[in-house]
């Protein structure tokens, strides 16, 4: 049939096309609205389009033990009781940032504990093996919050980053508080177990790691236990190997203090020297070991001039016998995490990983 020239049947084929090319334009739009809007409310954590908050057990089961098999004498399988752990925030890469709260059994003090686990930790190859674990310090107030739990820093990307080069182990992170309340004051307790105060020193190195234990395969020996931390973190990390040599192998201490300096110490000088990481170090040579591994990491900027001149003191002094040490000086490095975590990819990570016990594939 054929049509005038301006007849409606003629332009009718026309007309249907622009009504679906404009349906599916506005079905786009739509559907990008409505990612957008999902996408908004997940950025500010409204249900149900964000999963903080859902609980996150890392393979525990029920009573906090595991199932399978330990590997072999080395790996230490979850304890129990497991904790609850609620998801704080997920990584591109699938895995977790979780938080609980820690009542502390040896220290009586109850704070925040985040965790992360590697994805090589939930790896069937891994299912029967141990992995070491890195208790991670903040600098400044550590109160109310861990700032490695954040992943602005990027340190989980980081490890998983360099145990893909070869540099470093998959460590499971420990991010404790690690004061009990701010410093607005001028007021810190130098990780320690300071007299009349929470017990601070017992809480790092007793009541995080006995977590850990409880919630992850670990490592039984020393070999896989390490802290690192910056600042105030840093020394307590270093404090804390040293007192402790028999628990913990290895610390990463970047732009850290040397000695304590908490007004709280005074009028216990005793107390004051037992957390002294000179008087501890100069006992550990004495006493020939154990052996421990120290990597310092200091800026060419730091705010306080006299960080990286003790530090060197410091490695001088005492890096002997069974005292390793590793000094990188970040070159315009600053006093900052930001500064910290690149360089730890440096030579610090590759420096404690090489003596740490990692898991260990099924064959």
């Amino acid at each position: 049939m054929s049509y005038p020239p301006h007849s409606p049947e003629q332009h009718q084929p026309p007309r249907r096309k622009n009504r679906v090319r404009r349906g599916v334009i506005a079905g786009a739009s739509v559907a990008a609205l409505g990612l957008g809007a999902a996408a908004t409310m997940a950025y500010y954590e409204i249900p149900p389009f964000t999963d903080k908050g859902d609980p996150v057990s890392f393979g525990q089961t029920r009573d906090g033990g595991a199932k399978q098999q330990p590997a072999d004498s080395k790996v230490l399988m979850p304890t129990g009781p497991a904790a609850s752990f609620k998801n704080t925030m997920t990584l591109p890469d699938g895995t977790h940032v979780a938080v609980t709260e820690l009542d502390g059994k040896k220290s009586g003090f109850k704070g925040k504990v985040w965790v992360w686990a590697p994805k090589e930790y939930g790896d069937p190859k891994f299912a029967n093996s141990g992995f070491p674990v890195l208790i991670a310090l903040p600098g400044g107030a550590g109160y109310p919050k861990n700032y490695w739990m954040g992943t602005d820093l990027g340190l989980q990307k980081s490890i998983s980053q360099w145990y893909a080069e070869g540099k470093g182990k998959p460590f499971l992170l420990a991010m404790p508080v690690l004061n009990p309340g701010p410093d607005d004051k001028g007021v810190y307790w130098d990780g320690s177990d300071i007299p009349g105060q929470p017990r601070m020193g017992t809480w790092l190195t007793e009541d995080v790691p006995d977590l850990m234990k409880a919630n992850f395969r670990t490592v039984k020996s020393r070999d896989g236990w390490a802290f690192m931390g910056s600042s105030t973190g840093g020394f307590a990390g270093l404090k804390a190997v040293l007192k402790h040599p028999d628990k913990f192998k290895a610390v990463i201490a970047s732009g850290p203090d040397i000695v304590p300096d908490s007004p709280l110490w005074k009028g216990h000088d005793k107390e004051k020297a037992e957390n002294n990481p000179e008087v501890l170090a100069q006992r550990l040579i004495q006493h020939k070991g154990p052996d421990v591994y120290l990597a310092f990491q200091v800026g060419t900027d730091e705010s306080n001039k006299k960080t990286l001149p003790e530090v060197k003191k410091f490695v001088a002094t005492y890096g002997k016998g069974p005292i390793h040490t590793d000094l990188n000086i970040i070159q315009g490095g600053r006093h900052n995490a930001k500064t910290y975590v690149p360089a730890m990819g440096q030579q610090a990570i590759e420096f404690i990983s090489k003596v740490m016990e990692g898991p260990v594939p099924a064959s």
